[in-house]
């Protein structure tokens, strides 16, 4: 009926039509907007299939050749830069004698957001002279995940390395058993700070939280995430930040037992038959080969829809995916989130646009990965799916990821639970030869920060230069490939010191690192 319809109107008539029936979808057919389509994609927004949208340079790098030269210097490990951990102890390392109360704090976001927050906590109990409770993790309303502090990370490892600067505890007293989530949220309550600023200094929690403590002997943070300053702090806290991060926050055994799988079958070498059933153009020389053997990169491919969505860019799907993209916006966000007011080209040329895999992929080729390069990929699924991961797919034939390197038995105890999931990924990711992200967020910064504590190689993606480079249509693929190796030969992990404001989690030294 609605074809019957359309062939009676005149073209403006049917495009007026087309975005009436497109804004009345929603009420008919909710599952098409439902918000759980981080983990679920709407069928809607993926009717049209995305066509590459860089055909000219994906020629290109189809028929690429590595030199030598590129090749070994891509992946030989970073050489020392003159920094290491610090591992001294603090300056005093008993605790004291009283504590001044318990310190609760409500943790929402993702893993890499709680992970942040858990570090902060433990800097803040410090600064109150206070006994930490486990911190809680909020149910994220996108993923549902309901996982726990002791469903991810190794408790009694977490206590025992902070059990000299920190006193915490599992639970509260049976006298404080009262102080829960759900208490809070019913009412005002006097135990509650609500008003903590982002970013606040050690002087507000002593000015704000403490008296609360020595009034009630319990105070309750939410909401807590980025609630603490990087400056200004002394270096015990900032460097008792540092311990939380790299050396407390341990993931449980079955993480770390599927981690460790999964790192093992990436390492070792795919046979020829294998490759040549995944791809065209596969790199066959003794060299080449001998250089890759048991050598892996990870991908974080943070392309899902609210990546796509809060972007506000143009990803190639035409007005569909437009309206699908603006749609789920206003259903997930009720209007907090709006089209931005810049243009798709300023957008991009401001380096403001996530990655398509199409670009990721490009991006990858240029930098010298050859297409036996295996290639594993930490995401949530990918916006467009595999429509979209086509491309990336063709450049790369050896590429992997949990469901194809787990089994579902392996695989069935982290089913629905986000958080879990997200940490084989960054156990994965700490244990690859090489890391690379396509857009900046979360796991990226908590991932730079840890690889470059490590020593490690780490790309980041110069996201405007790309971006310059994606709208040049005229670019040959030689052209392309030199703008991006020069753009890109000082973004291989190399330690850059934190400057003010900046994350000590992305930008570990100088605070949680010494010179040598």
């Amino acid at each position: 009926m609605v074809l019957h319809l359309l062939n009676q109107l005149n073209h403006s008539q049917k495009s007026a039509f087309a975005v009436a029936f497109i804004l009345l979808l929603p009420p008919f057919f909710p599952n098409l907007f439902h918000p759980l389509a981080r983990s679920s994609p709407s069928m809607f927004s993926e009717w049209i299939a995305p066509k590459p949208r860089h055909l000219d340079l994906m020629e290109g790098a189809l028929q690429r050749e590595t030199p030598m030269e590129l090749h070994t210097n891509l992946w030989s490990p970073l050489t020392f830069q003159g920094w290491k951990p610090c591992t001294d102890p603090p300056k005093s390392t008993s605790l004291p004698e009283k504590s001044r109360g318990y310190i609760q704090v409500f943790l929402d976001g993702g893993l890499n957001q709680q992970r942040m927050g858990i570090c902060d906590a433990v800097a803040v109990a410090k600064i109150l002279n206070a006994t930490l409770v486990l911190p809680h993790f909020d149910v994220n309303p996108v993923w549902q995940d309901f996982s726990s502090f002791v469903d991810i990370f190794d408790v009694d490892h977490f206590i025992d390395v902070l059990r000299d600067e920190v006193a915490i505890i599992k639970e509260l007293p049976s006298d404080y058993s009262w102080s829960t989530r759900e208490y809070y949220g019913t009412g005002i309550r006097a135990t509650r700070i609500k008003t903590a600023p982002v970013q606040a200094s050690a002087d507000w929690y002593i000015e704000n939280v403490l008296p609360i403590l020595q009034s009630y002997g319990i105070a309750a943070i939410a909401p807590f995430s980025h609630r603490l300053t990087f400056n200004n702090l002394p270096s015990d806290t900032q460097r008792l930040r540092c311990k939380v991060n790299f050396q407390a926050l341990s993931f449980v055994p079955h993480v770390k037992e599927l981690g460790n799988a999964i790192v093992h079958r990436l390492r070792q070498t795919p046979g020829v038959n294998q490759a040549e059933g995944n791809g065209d153009l596969l790199e066959e020389t003794g060299q080449f080969v001998k250089q890759q053997t048991g050598k892996f990169v990870v991908l974080h491919l943070r392309f899902d829809k609210d990546m796509a969505a809060h972007s506000s860019c143009d990803f190639g799907g035409g007005k569909a995916e437009r309206l699908a993209l603006a749609k789920y916006r206003q259903v997930i966000w009720q209007g907090r989130v709006m089209k931005s007011q810049f243009t798709d080209e300023e957008l991009r040329s401001q380096g403001r646009c996530p990655l398509t895999p199409e670009e990721i992929g490009l991006l990858l080729a240029a930098l010298g990965f050859n297409n036996r390069t295996r290639l594993y990929l930490a995401s949530h699924k990918v916006y467009g799916g595999e429509a979209r991961l086509a491309t990336l797919t063709k450049l790369f034939p050896l590429m992997e990821d949990k469901k194809s390197l787990a089994s579902a038995e392996e695989l069935a105890k982290f089913t629905g639970k986000a958080s879990l999931l997200a940490a084989i990924d960054y156990y994965v990711s700490m244990h690859s030869d090489i890391f690379i992200s396509a857009s900046p967020g979360n796991m990226h910064n908590a991932l730079v920060g840890h690889r470059a504590y490590m020593n490690l190689k780490t790309i980041k993606p110069s996201m405007g230069l790309l971006g310059q480079l994606f709208q040049n249509n005229s670019l040959s693929w030689s052209e392309f490939q030199h703008a991006v190796l020069d753009g890109h030969k000082n973004r291989q992990g190399q330690i850059r010191l934190r400057k003010e404001k900046q994350s000590i989690y992305t930008y570990p030294a100088p605070d949680c690192m010494c010179r040598a």
